[in-house]
């Protein structure tokens, strides 16, 4: 079902007199159960694309519309509620926290998220989603003893726990070798599919796409195609 849609959105960066169109009213829908990968040259404004659409910088003009509801027509409160609560992030690194285990990394995010789970209820479900991503074995590990396939399970543990309804995920595999990338695309492909979310995912990776439900080409700004 289509969840998420992006209409006729632009984005303009001005330089003193300067003025530089980044998106030239750009179209598209993410839908449950789907990864949608954005490809396209560095410049080509793909990663604007994802960073408009998971509400981290405001459009120029467009609409983005979440569950039917405008979120460009949003003060950036309600903004700020819908992402922390309803948007999970996976990025090029990890970005783990040093000092605490995997375990407390994924009880932080419950916290920062005000997650509805009961605080009895929340070990168990980290428990869960730790196993959902191989790594219950690990859950009292710091992460200075993970390896890099390891942060990045991590990773997706934390940006699934609060139970997203929309995964923006930038660059997920680029720190990885190519075991360890596809290993981590399965992962995201099945808790896609499984957990019913809508995926957008940001790749330079063409070995990645074969994960992909839909594939979107940019360049200058613009979508080129559509697969």
């Amino acid at each position: 079902m289509e969840i998420f849609t992006i209409d006729e959105v632009r984005k303009t960066f001005t330089n003193g007199e300067m003025k530089e169109e980044i998106l030239k009213g750009v179209n598209l829908s993410l839908s449950e159960g789907e990864i949608t990968a954005l490809v396209g040259a560095s410049g080509s404004g793909k990663s604007t694309l994802l960073t408009i659409a998971a509400g981290l910088q405001p459009t120029t003009d467009g609409h983005i519309r979440f569950e039917g509801k405008d979120i460009t027509a949003m003060k950036s409160e309600q903004v700020r509620k819908i992402r922390g609560t309803k948007f999970g992030f996976i990025f090029q690194f990890a970005h783990l926290v040093p000092f605490i285990t995997v375990e407390e990394q994924l009880m932080l995010m419950l916290d920062v998220s005000e997650s509805k789970i009961k605080k009895r209820e929340q070990k168990k479900e980290i428990d869960r989603i730790l196993k959902l991503v191989e790594m219950d074995h690990r859950k009292n590990a710091y992460p200075a003893s993970l390896s890099g396939g390891e942060k990045q399970r991590v990773a997706i543990a934390r940006a699934i726990i609060h139970k997203p309804k929309v995964l923006f995920a930038d660059e997920p595999t680029a720190s990885l070798d190519s075991k360890r990338s596809k290993d981590v695309m399965r992962l995201i492909q099945n808790l896609t599919k499984t957990l019913n979310i809508a995926t957008l995912m940001v790749t330079h990776d063409e070995e990645m796409l074969s994960f992909a439900d839909h594939i979107i080409k940019m360049s200058d700004g613009q979508i080129l195609l559509k697969v």
